[in-house]
């Protein structure tokens, strides 16, 4: 077992450094471009995939670093260089996290690569659990998932929303109910292969920030897939439900992780690291304007209104960090959330997005409203990690269910 550390090793900070290099040159000087086009960046991911960033071989050495300071410093340098693009290049890791976390070394073997293409033929995949009716609420998910015996195929109908690379996406995963009756424990995930009849985008959304991911509606109208793309496998599922009914059955209230909530709690600290490389960035460029912007004959460093805001936010983003490390760090040595450490990351560096970014922006004045200053940019990107893969308030409610054991709504 690795030994917690504060200190990155020699690979490790030439991964940073590699990292913040395609960062600094390459997605920063396309990122108000790709902001204004409130398009996929392909040229941006097919650089990524030449140099090795976009691939399944990048991310597994990241995900299995022992010491799990590998996908959070990685998170934290490229959204760094611009959420919007960053997220496009790192949107396909949740399907692959989905199937990672429910799937079957085979289906992880088949399918995952199938996620991101190759070189010359970059893809993306989409992760679909959210629904009109049903984004925090998993419990009320109406997508279903019947079982055709005599075919050996699943029947997916639905519409799912909120789903990066929805509709453009090689490879979907989807999150469908295969039994109603007991809730959320009656959920599944399941693999659409590409080009399935019956898969189509639905609305493609116009969004406040990360305005260079897509985001869209996906409709399944009688999706046929095969038996072999229910993740985990029939026999496990049909095992699962088996322990679900007997415990709705006699009352008990053992919890039983669903797909989605198991995808979720492995990428909420990346999230968080999202989150701090946002902060992060906002916080260097309001320094820099801070040291070099004079008013009344000397920099506004100089000022203790200034001075103290920079201080309190770099305290802040060094905090979030911290938060973040402990959890990945927890998560890849065994150590359960006992207090909801996951949680308690994605909430507290989200939050600070949100404020840094801002106080950015007030740091520089009138040119930070404008768009030719990138804090303008950082501020509408923070606005999503206080809602994607869990709000802070279903974060808040996840700590306080953990610490307390009581059934909190």
């Amino acid at each position: 077992m690795a030994e917690f550390t504060l200190e990155l090793n020699d690979d490790q900070k030439q991964v940073r450094d590699w990292l913040h290099g395609f960062a600094e040159d390459v997605m920063r000087p396309a990122a108000a471009e790709w902001d204004e086009r409130e398009e996929t960046p392909w040229p941006i991911i097919q650089e990524a995939a030449k140099i090795g960033i976009y691939s399944l071989d990048f991310y597994a050495q990241q995900f299995f670093d022992p010491t799990g300071l590998g996908i959070p410093m990685a998170m934290e340098e490229l959204f760094w260089g611009d959420a919007g693009i960053a997220l496009s290049i790192v949107g396909t890791g949740l399907a692959a996290v989905g199937v990672l976390a429910n799937g079957t070394e085979e289906q992880i073997g088949t399918w995952i690569p199938q996620m991101y293409g190759d070189v010359d033929d970059v893809k993306v995949a989409a992760f679909c659990s959210s629904e009109p009716d049903a984004g925090s609420d998993v419990a009320s998910m109406r997508t279903r998932a019947v079982y055709d015996e005599a075919n050996d195929e699943w029947v997916l109908n639905g519409t799912k929303t909120w789903a990066t690379n929805g509709g453009i996406a090689n490879v979907h995963v989807v999150v469908a109910v295969v039994d109603p009756e007991i809730g959320s424990k009656g959920h599944a995930s399941f693999i659409v292969p590409p080009n399935t009849p019956g898969l189509s985008q639905g609305q493609k959304f116009q969004k406040h920030g990360i305005r260079a991911s897509h985001t869209a509606e996906v409709v399944l109208e009688d999706v046929r897939v095969p038996g072999h793309c229910l993740l985990g496998g029939k026999e496990k599922l049909d095992e699962r439900l088996a322990r679900a009914r007997e415990k709705a059955k006699a009352g008990g209230g053992e919890r039983v992780k669903n797909a989605a909530m198991a995808t979720f709690e492995a990428s909420r600290p990346a999230v968080g690291a999202m989150a701090v490389g946002t902060a992060r960035a906002a916080y260097e460029v309001a320094l820099d304007y801070a040291k070099t912007r004079e008013q009344f004959g000397r920099p506004i460093i100089d000022n203790q209104g200034i001075a103290f805001q920079l201080a309190d936010m770099r305290t802040q983003i060094d905090a979030a960090r911290l938060l973040v490390w402990r959890a990945s760090w927890m998560a890849t040595t065994g150590k359960p959330f006992t207090s909801a450490e996951g949680s308690m990351s994605k909430l507290y560096a989200s939050e600070v997005a949100k404020k840094v970014t801002g106080q950015a922006i007030q740091i520089l004045g009138g040119n930070g409203f404008t768009r030719e200053y990138p804090v303008e940019r950082m501020h509408r990107d923070a606005a999503i990690y206080t809602i994607f893969e869990g709000t802070s308030e279903v974060q808040r409610l996840v700590i306080a269910r953990t610490l307390s054991g009581m059934p909190i709504r």
